[in-house]
């Protein structure tokens, strides 16, 4: 009993006791994963992220959320429950990628422009995969098709759209929403006070100090990608996400390796969905499905890089993997749905 409970305390300091040991007995395979962890950072991720996080970092020195407060505060109540300001999470989430959303929603709140219960359900709304990530590097990179990643990022976003607005109306039926903590006036002289319009003379300094901080934050997703790389070839060299891949195809008519690589999807989901598009089926609406849910949920790895952000502000990560998981099931819904009808001519 009381190795039950010493387990129960020390599981965290076991788990990362087991990971330096398997780091060791397989180092050949360790290795290889981290230079394909790499590789598939600096291919994919940094191309379709970093690009994004200079434009954000540049724009939070503009006044930019004070104007999508100010014009578009009368558009989100109605639809989201949410105020104006959170236009400004919502468009770059979508156009950027994980977890650039999250980042800005940390910024809002840790200002005081939201109060902590709209800024979970921004939490929830904002943090997609960006487009470039979806058409580039699992349409075109993947499956060899960009209308295949069309596809997946329309409802990609439907989803996400989809779910805020039913997390809004739950809110506003139980109440749970409470007034913004600054108005629009508030938010203008907040803005306003924070950022003044830049001149010629600043605008190297404004875009130096805006590369390094993205240059920080891409290599922080490195590094996720790169370690989680090492699990997931940690995890195959165990035969783990086999032997339960292979209890579940006796369990239901999946293919087992389609099952292990969204197993893996849920670990990492750079690693997961190109382990998905690999698997040969004939039948593509399984894999897409299968894709379009580790797109919305988006992985273990994705959650604590999030947790990561919003550590330091207490926002719920609870209520995030609830709201994503949800995100996850309607895109593959979608997704089944649109595949299936004619005006969806694939050409693959």
């Amino acid at each position: 009993m009381k190795i039950f409970v010493l387990l129960k305390k020390k599981y965290i300091s076991i788990l990362f006791l087991l990971f330096t040991v398997l780091l060791v007995v397989f180092a050949n395979s360790n290795l290889s994963s981290a230079k394909k962890g790499l590789q598939l950072w600096a291919n994919n991720v940094v191309p379709s992220l970093f690009p994004f996080f200079v434009a954000v970092e540049l724009l939070n020195n503009t006044n930019l959320v004070y104007y999508l407060s100010k014009y578009l505060d009368t558009y989100m109540r109605p639809i989201f429950n949410l105020p104006g300001i959170a236009t400004f999470p919502l468009i770059m989430g979508i156009i950027s990628g994980f977890p650039v959303g999250a980042k800005i929603v940390s910024n809002l709140y840790s200002s005081g422009a939201c109060t902590k219960e709209e800024a979970d359900r921004m939490l929830i709304l904002s943090n997609n995969s960006g487009p470039l990530f979806v058409i580039g590097t699992v349409g075109y990179a993947f499956y060899g098709s960009s209308t295949i990643g069309v596809l997946l990022l329309v409802t990609h976003i439907l989803a996400s759209l989809s779910v805020g607005v039913l997390i809004g109306l739950f809110s506003r039926i139980h109440k749970l929403s409470k007034v913004s903590a600054f108005n629009n006036s508030s938010s203008s002289n907040y803005a306003i006070q924070q950022h003044k319009d830049i001149g010629i003379s600043e605008l190297g300094g404004v875009l130096g100090s805006s590369i390094t901080s993205a240059i920080k934050s891409i290599l922080v997703i490195g590094g996720f990608v790169v370690i989680f790389s090492v699990i997931i070839s940690m995890l195959n060299r165990t035969h783990l996400l086999s032997i339960i891949a292979n209890f579940i195809s006796t369990i239901i008519p999946v293919n087992d390796n389609l099952i292990s690589s969204f197993f893996t999807g849920i670990i990492e989901f750079t690693n997961g969905l190109s382990a998905i598009a690999s698997v040969p089926l004939k039948d593509m609406s399984l894999k897409l499905a299968l894709s379009a849910f580790v797109l919305g949920f988006g992985g273990i790895s994705v959650t604590l890089q999030v947790l990561s952000i919003i550590s330091k502000d207490k926002l719920s990560i609870k209520k995030y993997v609830l709201g994503r998981i949800f995100v996850g099931v309607v895109a593959s819904v979608y997704t089944f749905i649109l595949f299936s009808m004619p005006m969806f001519n694939l050409n693959i």
